[in-house]
């Protein structure tokens, strides 16, 4: 049975874990609303966009033509691109860590490459994908498969590279296959780096996703937003920022959770 000092316990623990958001997100509220007091109304107020919110959600699935759907529609399309993108950065990037990682000479040989070609800007991309391509919808998926496939390469790199030294003795020792190294040794040593360059990479794609299709047009989270912005309504504008940064707080979510079923204490961390 619990005592009075383990429901004071409970209940700090409750507000210790609630107080803080919710504080945060009143403060959002509250600057929000003195931003659309000061502007004249050229903001959307929280109570309008809230109740602009409720119209919009009412029927999220809704379809009037190719250029006239549903919110629900256009974030499911971009997170169809995200994945094809996402999926086939993740095939050639982790593999492809393991061998830069495992060699030194391809280390050196890719490092300056990687290192030039990383910081580029996605939207500097999007038109080789469109030259490349022919076609809206494979250069956003092109765009994200190159901006999401490096920081999957450098981690998984780095975690093979900081195998400790004793490990690959013993495989020496051994006389282990390459094949045997990877999957017996360096898999479950790197697992950890590698989650983080998922997590990294799964951010990028969805920040990339919604600047792609800005430009390309055609059914999309970031279309929609550009499509509000030529109709002039703001307050779906800001509704589509709240529907971006929740969708991509869920996948983020959904990462550590499966990080954390691992039993790394440096996933977990």
């Amino acid at each position: 049975m619990a005592t009075g000092r383990d429901w004071s316990a409970l209940s700090r623990s409750f507000w210790l874990a609630v107080l803080p958001p919710l504080c945060g997100l009143g403060l959002l509220i509250g600057l929000w609303a003195v931003v659309s007091t000061t502007t004249g109304g050229s903001i959307p107020s929280p109570m309008d966009t809230w109740l602009q919110a409720l119209e919009v959600f009412s029927n999220p699935f809704y379809r009037n033509g190719p250029n006239d759907q549903g919110v629900g529609w256009n974030v499911l399309m971009s997170l169809q691109r995200v994945a094809i993108g996402f999926g086939m950065a993740a095939l050639v990037g982790i593999p492809a860590g393991f061998v830069i990682g495992r060699f030194n000479f391809l280390s050196r040989m890719f490092n300056p490459l990687i290192s030039l070609l990383r910081p580029v800007s996605p939207l500097a991309w999007l038109p080789i994908g469109l030259l490349v391509f022919k076609g809206a919808n494979p250069a956003a998926i092109w765009t994200i498969f190159i901006c999401s496939i490096w920081p999957m390469i450098i981690n998984t790199a780095v975690g093979v590279q900081r195998v400790p030294q004793d490990y690959m003795n013993v495989a020496r020792v051994l006389n282990l296959s390459e094949w045997k190294i990877a999957t017996k040794i360096l898999f479950p040593a790197v697992l950890p780096y590698m989650l983080t360059g998922v997590r990294l990479a799964v951010g990028t794609a969805w920040l990339v996703i919604v600047a792609a299709e800005m430009l390309t047009g055609g059914v999309g989270i970031g279309f929609w937003v550009w499509d509000e912005w030529n109709n002039l309504n703001v307050k779906n504008i800001i509704i589509a920022i709240f529907v971006i940064g929740i969708v991509g707080l869920l996948l983020e979510y959904a990462l550590i959770k499966l990080a954390t079923a691992f039993t790394f204490e440096e996933v977990k961390a």
